[in-house]
């Protein structure tokens, strides 16, 4: 019997497990944040592989941890290829289920956090305490920062202070070539916001200099992050 998930998912069979009731509100969420039909279709699927095979391994909502999506995907790949998205929809399904505050954070991993998670948790901070957001909001922002972190620091130390508008049309201009419209302009959104969260930081914490450059800090950073500037001309291809 097929299971409907939204109106433009269907599954040929009822998900399983205690998770199998959040697949719906987290294919609505990824709709949200863009994703094209073909991919949204696919990382719903494998989220409800991912979720039978938890109900197999007796694997409930207390004892379940970063690590299980990495053990279920080299359970997978002895039957079926790899693909490229299956690592991200994994991780973004346990990263949606611990801010709906399904599961709880992860204390057990012993792998230190890198600088980027570090910088991207603080930032959720931010958005949850100093801004209000609602969960839906910080669930569509979070990956976009951490790839952007990602992108331009890579594995070493994290200097906000260092950020420009030239890392921003960079950024924009590569991932927008992949993007649907709707999710680059999400992107966008989430990269405003966030280099609006580093500038208020540098304030705090600058010299008066640094004071007397944010306004000049934020007319620059603007336009790179917006959708009908530079970055508009690669994503109105689409």
């Amino acid at each position: 019997m097929k299971y409907v998930i939204s109106n433009q998912v269907v599954l040929s069979r009822q998900p399983e497990g205690p998770f199998a009731a959040h697949i719906s509100a987290f294919a609505h969420s990824m709709s949200e944040r863009g994703y094209g039909l073909w991919s949204l279709k696919y990382r719903v699927r494998i989220t409800a592989c991912f979720c039978r095979w938890l109900v197999q391994k007796k694997i409930g909502v207390r004892r379940i941890c970063s690590e299980h999506p990495a053990l279920y995907l080299r359970y997978r790949y002895r039957h079926q290829r790899p693909h490229r998205e299956d690592s991200a929809a994994l991780r973004h399904f346990i990263e949606f289920l611990r801010l709906e505050g399904v599961i709880l954070c992860d204390k057990r991993s012993a792998r230190p956090k890198t600088e980027v998670e570090r910088r991207t948790q603080a930032y959720e901070k931010y958005l949850r305490e100093a801004r209000a957001l609602v969960n839906a909001t910080i669930i569509n922002y979070l990956p976009f920062i951490r790839e952007f972190l990602k992108d331009r620091f890579g594995d070493g130390p994290v200097t906000l202070s260092r950020l420009c508008a030239g890392d921003v049309v960079k950024f924009v201009q590569r991932q927008a070539l992949r993007l649907a419209l709707k999710r680059a302009k999400l992107m966008t959104t989430a990269l405003r916001s966030f280099l609006r969260y580093a500038l208020l930081r540098r304030h705090h914490r600058g010299s008066g200099r640094c004071r007397s450059r944010r306004g000049q800090l934020v007319n620059d950073i603007n336009p790179a992050c917006d959708t009908g500037g530079a970055s508009a001309s690669v994503a109105g291809q689409y």
